[in-house]
């Protein structure tokens, strides 16, 4: 997993495929729409407003229903949502899904792959540095079902996949965090720190994006902002933007390995987060849904 991939650019007469289109599949559509490039979204039900020509109505675990999906099609951003957070679900999208979609397009003729995996692959390391070359020995069930799609691209699409792990992705829209420390539900460990590891909903989009169009990337990328954070310095930072009490102390959440993750290899892809850190990027959501001053 260490050589590098060499395409080439962009087709500007061929769409891309945003093989599950949720909301970071929609951002990444933002981000091609810009640059003039046509893309195509399946999902199994597209938005009531979405645009007949760039959306097909498709289930990637119901490999019929992609009959209609264009052959000329040679890069794709696949990137679902399962149905319920369980074994099967992960299972039937992921890996079913993915092989499906590369029996129906022939991973020979495809240029460039990006599967949107999960930094869940690592497992727990007690608090210690990671990074792409450490290897992936994954505890729970979604961690060992995508590293088994891992697998899959790159034993069909050696010469075109690339993997992303991504950390916990934050931004509009993804406000669990917020609610659940206005309603006193935080509680974080403060003997002993335990790490967490985000990327901006927005720059996550941006990194998936450059991969599509990169002439050379690496096989594998992890998609994170580079400053691992405690949850006791995150929330307690956000507990003071907006004059609430600290948490208080309690266990590290379960199935969330305690790890730094270091991505060394986005700067030799060119890319730089716009927010650096979560404290600096979720102060700035705040301001932006008008919690607390600018």
């Amino acid at each position: 997993m260490d050589s590098c991939l060499n395409a080439s650019s962009l087709d500007p007469n061929r769409p891309v495929l945003l093989a599950g289109c949720g909301d970071l599949g929609l951002r990444v559509a933002s981000i091609l729409r810009s640059w003039g490039q046509p893309w195509l979204a399946l999902r199994r039900t597209p938005p009531s407003d979405a645009e007949p020509a760039a959306w097909l109505a498709a289930d990637l675990c119901r490999p019929e229903t992609l009959a209609a999906l264009p052959t000329a099609i040679d890069t794709v951003l696949y990137a679902p949502t399962p149905a319920a957070r369980d074994p099967a679900s992960y299972q039937s999208i992921f890996v079913d899904g993915l092989e499906h979609l590369l029996d129906r397009l022939g991973p020979h003729r495809l240029r460039r792959v990006v599967l949107v995996s999960s930094t869940a692959v690592y497992g727990d390391h007690a608090g210690g540095w990671v990074d792409e070359q450490t290897p992936a020995v994954p505890a729970g069930f979604n961690g060992k079902i995508l590293l088994q799609a891992e697998q899959l691209l790159q034993r069909r699409c050696a010469s075109a996949g690339v993997v992303v792990r991504l950390g916990g992705i934050y931004g509009p829209g993804r406000l669990q965090w917020l609610r659940r420390l206005q309603q006193g539900q935080v509680r974080v460990p403060r003997q002993v720190p335990h790490w967490s590891n985000r990327i901006h909903a927005d720059d996550a989009a941006a990194l998936l994006a450059r991969l599509l169009q990169a002439p050379v990337v690496e096989p594998l990328y992890l998609g994170v902002d580079g400053q691992p954070l405690r949850l006791d310095q995150f929330y307690d930072a956000m507990a003071a933007e907006l004059g609430l009490p600290l948490p208080l102390d309690g266990p590290a959440p379960s199935g969330v390995g305690n790890k730094r993750l270091a991505s060394h290899r986005l700067a030799a892809l060119g890319f730089q987060p716009h927010w650096p850190d979560a404290i600096q990027g979720c102060r700035e959501l705040l301001i932006g849904l008008g919690q607390i001053p600018a």
